[in-house]
């Protein structure tokens, strides 16, 4: 069940600081909710912008900087589509992937049960880095370090041959992280809140709306994060961690991808099967464009290289490619 606007007294407080675990069976004594989901997407009304290619259901893009080949995840997470202009190339993954992030050049990371995925975009070719955990989160840093997160809460920092480095724990759930320069800041869906990491210890914890699901960063080092259940698109700092832009965005927005080339970050709307794009560099959201798109618009990507847009569904409707030439703010 989704919960909306009314979670807002019974959750948790607008700003908080995090505490330690209260066991390692129960884990930390906080308030707790089901995570929010998207929104179940009905027919689409109209027709959908630029192009639909066939493609299973889908829960997961990627559009891998180095090659331009997309990466998508079905649903199941027990396939990896890798597609470029002369095909599609389908890779079975040795265990079913939760997530998918940007690796080394070339390089895709696929969160794992247990391990972290490095399919080379490329040939396919996986390689498995062993981490302790249902790995739901990944994301590489400048030093080729990678930071991941656990269906418990835990945060582990490894160095590019795989070594532990730092673990925090103290989260109910790691489903996102955003590494903006030195800070790691971790979306806990379970909390609906973001927290900063440290050393050895979490930092602040922010209260993210009434039940945000996804989180990205972008070249400015802001954190976007999609409050789906309650309807708002919200934008924050690290070092210290601050809340800078909220603003409102109808219809479940969910998926949420950046396109550098215009300075644009793109929201899927899961309730009406659009996406729309937004300029923040005013210090508000300004709505640049609304577009339709396919039925239940789980996952979106920008191609940096050509601005390209993608838009996957995970009813299985297909492949939606919005060209930047198609779009009001594209270049």
């Amino acid at each position: 069940m989704r919960l909306r606007g009314s979670v807002a007294s019974t959750l948790l407080a607008a700003l908080v600081v995090a505490t330690g675990c209260a066991g390692e069976d129960s884990g930390p004594s906080v308030p707790t909710r089901e995570p929010a989901t998207a929104a179940v997407s009905p027919v689409v009304a109209g027709v959908p912008a630029g192009s639909v290619t066939p493609l299973s259901a889908t829960k997961a893009l990627l559009a891998e900087r180095a090659t331009g080949r997309l990466a998508a995840l079905d649903t199941a997470g027990t396939t990896l589509a890798l597609i470029d202009s002369a095909g599609t190339q389908r890779v079975t993954l040795p265990v079913a992937g939760a997530a998918l992030a940007q690796g080394t050049a070339g390089e895709v990371l696929v969160a794992a049960e247990r391990r972290v995925l490095r399919v080379r975009a490329d040939s396919g070719a996986i390689t498995e880095l062993p981490v302790e955990g249902d790995v739901r989160s990944v994301q590489i840093r400048p030093d080729a370090s990678l930071v991941v997160g656990t269906a418990d809460g835990t945060v582990r920092v490894l160095d590019p041959t795989g070594v532990v480095t730092r673990t925090v724990t103290g989260l109910v759930s790691a489903d996102a992280l955003a590494v903006t320069g030195d800070a790691i800041t971790v979306l806990d869906r379970k909390q609906t809140a973001v927290v900063g990491v440290g050393t050895d210890a979490l930092g602040l914890m922010l209260r993210a709306g009434d039940g945000a699901t996804n989180a990205l960063t972008d070249p400015h080092g802001r954190i976007l994060v999609a409050d789906t259940d309650g309807g708002e698109l919200l934008v924050y700092s690290a070092g210290p961690l601050v809340l800078r832009q909220r603003f409102p965005v109808a219809s479940a927005p969910y998926a949420l991808a950046y396109d550098p080339r215009s300075d644009t970050v793109w929201v899927s709307c899961t309730e009406s099967n659009e996406v729309v794009g937004y300029d923040l560099s005013t210090g508000i959201g300004v709505e640049v464009d609304r577009l339709t798109t396919v039925r239940q618009p789980d996952a979106i990507a920008v191609d940096e290289r050509t601005g390209d847009l993608f838009v996957a569904s995970a009813a299985g409707e297909g492949l939606q490619r919005i060209g930047a030439g198609q779009r009001k703010r594209g270049l």
